[in-house]
């Protein structure tokens, strides 16, 4: 008779491997979560201490000087008109190019695809110069045809309704975007039935297919409103020009002048992210409702035939492509190989490449380029790296902290770009750091306004991958680290990487906060669009445009080559 004797119990962790994994865990959550406090919050902070306070302590001498201003109504007005009108612009393009693309069987359906790409791919500095050559009183191409065929030069792309029509076109990729998800994930029976009763499709429309994309819209609505209440590119470019003034370009202005009154730009600034932050915060808010139009059952909603109007329905199409997309797109090529511009014809004489040469040739501009290449590369590096740790505080940690951690880092979406820039000259300039003036707070810039689109990759990213293969990595002795290392950041690569590749692009875009932070030597290339159109070289300005949508297009396809030789795909 044998003793049976028992198995071995599984030793217990020893205290200092659980040590060593809870510290490494707490020191990259504590820094983590410090450097994105400092990123986000001391800007602000100095901010509403620069509008606050001067040499004798506090004061609202700037808030009495900002807001006691007599063309201040004029330029809140001007504010809300130019918002109102390029939301409702783009809300309403983008609706009905979305719901014709989803449901229903209109014709030359590519053009959808390509309407939404192409102007979300061309930079606004370049935009908008398209829509000088295109509609400007003087030598705009719509005017000179309208004039010889009707004897009347009709559009005018500068002052307000030209910014809301500019704006509102440039804004509507997106609106179509948003709106095609909504309407793909909405189940269509209600709209089935009530087609089945005898209803009309307007009377559906109205009452049914919007009703239950609600949430959507009022989100789209508000997303493009605060965007276009940031927006400097073309309230600076269609607005100055004719003295109307937004707010956004009314604090560049203030910061033109000298001496600079800092307390008068703060309290504008200030007044700026606070209607910036109500149109965030409802947007936020209603867009929670999305989900609610989405069923459990599957679905595949029977498209509705246009009949007779298909053909209405393809030629708009034909029209919004020529509008949006053809005309300025071959405008900027056209200009670009202009000396001094003219009107188009068919003739060919006088076309050059001596402005690509100018600019292929200027030390400047090619200095813009290296510092946007730096400024993007370096961008996209830090703010995917700072993501994916705050990705994993957020999914992973229990903690209500998450959800501070989470706002916090979702802060700066709320932040116009201009405002931002304010708020870190006023941190810079008082600070012993000696970052102002040099590429350094441009990347400070960049990262904390881009820190929101790499942290809502990472948070998809890091969703996709089950936690059950940590636990197991855990269960088998591997340290936090190493899990983070050899496990979860691999898996979640396709989505850091995609992260990286957007935050390039819009680095590159990027005005708005570099416009108050360059100083010689340390422009990028938005900066040099724009200067290059204050001293009135459209040329020049066409084919910058031309060479940066071009250089783009070459950077992100050995990028995304070179992530496909790491083994990534991002389809």
């Amino acid at each position: 008779m044998t003793l049976a004797t028992a198995p071995p119990r599984d030793r217990a962790p020893s205290p200092a491997p659980r040590r060593r994994r809870a510290g490494a865990r707490t020191f990259v959550g504590v820094g983590t979560v410090a450097v994105v406090g400092y990123l986000v919050l001391v800007p602000l902070a100095y901010l509403v201490w620069g509008a606050l306070s001067d040499e004798r302590g506090i004061t609202f001498a700037g808030f009495r000087r900002a807001y006691a201003d007599s063309q201040l109504g004029g330029v809140v007005g001007d504010t809300a008109l130019y918002v109102a009108g390029s939301t409702l612009v783009a809300v309403a393009c983008g609706t009905l190019m979305a719901y014709a693309h989803v449901r229903t069987d209109a014709p030359f359906r590519r053009l959808f695809f390509l309407s939404s790409i192409i102007p979300l791919a061309l930079p606004s500095v370049a935009y908008v110069p398209a829509w000088i050559f295109l509609a400007s009183p003087d030598i705009g191409l719509l005017n000179r045809m309208s004039d010889a065929v009707l004897g009347v030069t009709p559009f005018n792309v500068y002052g307000v309704g030209g910014m809301m029509f500019v704006q509102g076109i440039h804004s509507t990729p997106l609106v179509f975007l948003l709106m095609s998800a909504a309407f793909r994930s909405t189940d269509a029976s209600l709209e089935e039935s009530a087609q089945t009763c005898g209803l009309g499709r307007a009377v559906i429309l109205r009452r049914i297919t919007l009703p239950l994309v609600r949430p959507a819209l009022a989100a789209a609505t508000l997303i493009v409103a605060v965007q276009s209440l940031e927006s400097f590119e073309v309230p600076a470019m269609l607005g100055l020009h004719d003295g109307v003034y937004v707010l956004i370009s009314k604090i560049y202005f203030l910061m033109q002048q000298y001496p600079i009154d800092y307390q008068a730009t703060g309290a504008l600034s200030l007044g700026l992210l606070a209607v910036a932050t109500v149109g965030v915060v409802l947007s936020r808010r209603i867009s929670r409702g999305a989900a609610q139009t989405v069923t459990g059952k599957a679905f595949r909603p029977r498209r509705i035939r246009l009949g007779r109007m298909r053909g209405a329905v393809g030629a708009l199409t034909l029209a919004y492509f020529a509008v949006a997309v053809l005309a300025p797109v071959a405008i900027l090529v056209y200009a670009s190989l202009l000396k001094t511009y003219r009107t188009p014809s068919l003739s060919t004489a006088g076309f050059t490449l001596d402005n690509f040469s100018a600019v292929l040739s200027s030390g400047t501009t090619l200095t813009a380029v290296r510092n946007s290449t730096v400024l993007g590369l370096g961008a996209a590096v830090v703010v995917m790296a700072l993501s994916a740790f705050t990705g994993w505080i957020v999914v992973r940690s229990r903690s209500r902290a998450a959800t501070a951690v989470d706002a916090l880092a979702f802060t700066p979406l709320v932040i116009p770009g201009l405002v931002l820039g304010l708020g870190l000259a006023f941190v810079y300039l008082r600070s012993p750091i000696p970052v102002y003036g040099t590429l350094w707070i441009l990347l400070i810039a960049y990262v904390t306004r881009f820190l929101p689109y790499g942290v809502r990759y990472a948070n998809t990213a890091m969703q996709q991958v089950s936690a059950e293969l940590e636990d197991s990595a855990v269960v088998f002795g591997a340290s936090w680290w190493t899990t983070m290392r050899r496990i979860l950041l691999p898996l979640a690569r396709p989505g850091l990487i995609a992260g990286g590749l957007y935050i390039v692009v819009v680095s590159f875009r990027e005005l708005s906060s570099s416009i108050l932070l360059y100083s010689p030597g340390t422009e990028v290339i938005g900066v040099r669009v724009f200067e290059q159109y204050q001293e009135g070289s459209l040329t020049s300005v066409a084919a910058m445009g031309v060479l940066l949508c071009a250089f783009l297009g070459v950077l992100v396809t050995a990028l995304v080559a070179v992530a496909g030789r790491l083994g990534v795909d991002l389809d």
